[in-house]
C-alpha cells in the first residue's frame, strides 16, 4: 500500500455486497482493507481482485470478537497508519417472516451483537486512525427494514428490522459526536440485492446496491451527515 492514497476498511468483505463495495472501491484508486471472519475466503477475494490490478489486503476480522477488532486494527495501523473510509458492511439475518411478539430473544441478542454492537465496537476500535486522517468518513449498512416511518403491521424478520433501526440511532449518535472533527457518518439501504442474505429472487445487482455506499464513501458532500440514504436520495427513518 502506497501511504499517499486513500485507504478504506470494509467489513463483511469477502463476498456479497462488501466484495462488490471493496471492488467499487479500489477501482476508483483506493487502497481497499477486505475485512473477513474467515482468514481463508478473505484472502480468496483479495486474490480474485488482485488479478485485476486492484489494491486490496485482507484482514482478519469477526466484529463480534473484540479481540479480533483490536487485532485487524493493530495490523492496519501498523502496515499504514492512515484510514479514510470506514464501512460498516458486516451484518446477519438470523429471522424470518414471524409475529413481532414470537421472536426468540436469543436471536435477536445474536442480531444486535453483529449489526448494531459489532458496528460500534469497530468504529471505536478504528476512530484514533479515523481522526488522524482528514478528509476521514464513516458509512453504516443499514436497510429499508429499519425505518420507522414504514414498519407498522411488518412481521418481516422483527430481530433484524430492530437492529436496523438501531444501526440508524448509533449512526445519528456517531455523526452528532463526529461532526465537530469533520468526519460524516451516514447510513445507506443498499436495497434488496442478489446476494446471500437477499437471495436469488431479489431485483438488485450487488453493484446496484453498493453504489451509494461508494458514493458516500469518496464523492458525497462532506456537510451530508447523520442521513439516510436509498440510491443517493435521502429517506426518512
Amino acid at each position: 500500500m502506497n501511504s499517499s492514497l486513500p485507504v478504506a476498511l470494509v467489513t463483511g468483505a469477502n463476498k456479497g455486497l462488501g466484495l462488490e463495495i471493496v471492488r467499487q472501491l479500489a477501482v476508483l484508486g483506493v487502497q481497499v482493507w477486505i475485512g473477513a471472519r474467515d482468514e481463508r475466503r478473505g484472502a480468496e477475494a483479495a486474490q480474485r481482485l488482485a488479478l485485476d490490478g486492484l489494491v486490496v489486503e485482507p484482514v482478519l476480522l469477526d466484529v463480534t470478537r473484540p479481540e479480533s477488532i483490536a487485532a485487524a486494527a493493530a495490523t492496519v495501523r501498523d502496515r499504514l497508519p492512515r484510514l479514510d473510509v470506514l464501512v460498516n458492511n458486516a451484518g446477519v439475518l438470523l429471522d424470518r417472516q414471524q409475529p413481532p411478539s414470537q421472536t426468540p430473544p436469543d436471536l435477536l441478542r445474536a442480531t444486535l451483537e453483529t449489526n448494531v454492537i459489532g458496528v460500534l465496537q469497530v468504529t471505536r476500535a478504528f476512530l484514533p486512525l479515523l481522526q488522524s486522517t482528514p478528509g476521514a468518513r464513516v458509512v453504516n449498512l443499514s436497510s429499508g427494514g429499519g425505518q420507522l416511518s414504514d414498519m407498522t403491521g411488518s412481521i418481516w424478520a422483527p430481530a433484524y428490522q430492530i437492529s436496523k433501526t438501531a444501526l440508524n440511532a448509533l449512526t445519528c449518535l456517531l455523526a452528532g459526536e463526529l461532526k465537530p472533527l469533520d468526519i460524516p457518518v451516514n447510513a445507506v439501504c443498499p436495497g434488496w440485492c442478489r446476494t446471500d442474505m437477499g437471495g436469488t429472487d431479489a431485483p438488485r445487482a450487488p453493484a446496484d446496491g453498493a453504489e451509494t455506499a461508494v458514493w458516500l464513501a469518496t464523492a458525497a458532500p462532506r456537510d451530508l451527515t447523520g442521513r439516510f440514504f436509498r440510491d443517493r436520495q435521502e429517506i426518512p427513518w
